[in-house]
């Protein structure tokens, strides 16, 4: 298998609020976020040849006119990638490839999803389980949450300090939809989700874009961030089976698809010692639970220690490797196929040392993750300054 180090570069980021955009429809937020990346890019719409867009929800739109149309992209290639909650990093990862193949010099991916206009208590879903069809997403990552309390001796403690620190990242972030930091005791008795997960054990639904402009390294030497662009050390996905819980084995304690895609992803960008290497994740903290068990399947700790590694500090800020410095999912919310661009957005962002929120100090390798479905797909892509 080729690798994807160091074939393309970022160029150009842009990202729009995140929140309730009752005054916004899907075409204004792509628009948004494409132009603001294009102007940071230092190009126009012409200089586009492709484009690869992430969504979910055929209500947000269907096909590359998701796109195309409120860009006028027309007469060139647009794609719809829709793959669950990695469908915006892998409009990324399939644009990558067809720079680094050649075919294009300069390509946009972007994501948006419209969730609010919609109504409804939460995402909808249906996972066409016999025993967990028409269950909640709480619902299914709970189970896990109460299985790593059997088996590490986790407690509600323990996912309340993820909600406080993701909330004191994102408080500082003028992009997020949630921007007030929280106290344990007010994450550990809001209302109940599903147990254990209360209301600041979960994400919010969020209306929002996010893009990225990619070129090779070579164009991004002569660009607007000559100095300063994002160098791809790898971008992988990785597929476990539609509903991981019908396996036997399946033990409620991590996901495969994330082990699988880490362990690809830290072999193509020469990564030994990930805790020691990458000096920030923007990770799926869905829930905070599922931010505790990523900690461990990308291998930034052993397994059983994600509670510690965030008790003691080492995904702050300034700590070991800085979890979620934007505030996550937790403070911005999931608009399906915006996050992974928006991720992306981060830690270009942060590598520049031009973070929107809290800057992580001296960045030089980040990495952005989606976890999607049921843990059924994840994408793992790493960035990196260039020398």
């Amino acid at each position: 298998m080729g690798s994807m180090k160091d074939k393309t570069a970022i160029i150009g980021v842009g990202c729009t609020k995140f929140g309730e955009q009752w005054e916004k429809d899907a075409e204004d937020l792509i628009v948004e976020a494409a132009y603001e990346a294009m102007d940071d890019a230092g190009i126009t719409p012409d200089d586009i040849e492709a484009t690869w867009v992430g969504n979910l929800y055929d209500f947000t739109g269907l096909s590359g006119s998701v796109a195309a149309e409120p860009l006028k992209l027309f007469g060139r290639p647009t794609t719809r990638v829709e793959n669950f909650c990695a469908s915006g990093m892998d409009a990324f990862r399939n644009a990558c490839f067809a720079v680094a193949s050649g075919a294009y010099d300069v390509v946009l991916a972007c994501g948006v999803e419209k969730l609010m206009d919609v109504g409804g208590s939460g995402l909808p879903v249906d996972m066409g389980h016999p025993v967990f069809r028409g269950s909640s997403a709480p619902g299914m990552f709970a189970l896990a949450a109460t299985r790593s309390f059997h088996e590490h001796g986790w407690d509600r403690e323990d996912l309340a300090r993820v909600a406080v620190k993701n909330h004191k990242n994102g408080a500082q972030h003028s992009k997020a939809h949630f921007q007030r930091e929280i106290t344990l005791e007010t994450a550990l008795n809001a209302p109940m989700i599903a147990w254990p997960l209360g209301r600041f054990d979960a994400c919010a639904m969020s209306d929002g874009a996010a893009a990225v402009v990619i070129t090779r390294p070579e164009i991004a030497k002569k660009s607007k961030h000559k100095h300063d662009h994002a160098l791809t050390k790898a971008s992988v996905l990785s597929m476990d089976v539609f509903l991981p819980m019908y396996r036997e084995a399946y033990d409620w304690l991590g996901f495969p698809a994330t082990e699988n895609a880490a362990r690809q992803a830290y072999a193509e960008a020469g990564i030994k010692n990930p805790a020691e290497e990458i000096d920030l994740a923007e990770v799926h903290d869905c829930f905070t639970i599922t931010e505790l068990l990523n900690i461990q399947d990308l291998g930034f700790c052993e397994r059983g220690e994600a509670a510690k590694f965030v008790r003691e500090g080492y995904a702050d800020v300034g700590g070991k490797v800085a979890i979620n410095a934007s505030g996550g999912l937790k403070c911005f919310g999931h608009p399906i196929g915006a996050t992974g661009c928006r991720m992306l957005c981060e830690i270009t962002k942060q590598l520049q040392g031009r973070a929107d929120g809290a800057q992580v100090e001296n960045a030089r390798l980040g990495m952005a993750h989606n976890l999607g479905g049921p843990g059924s797909v994840c994408a793992v892509t790493i960035l990196g300054l260039p020398e």
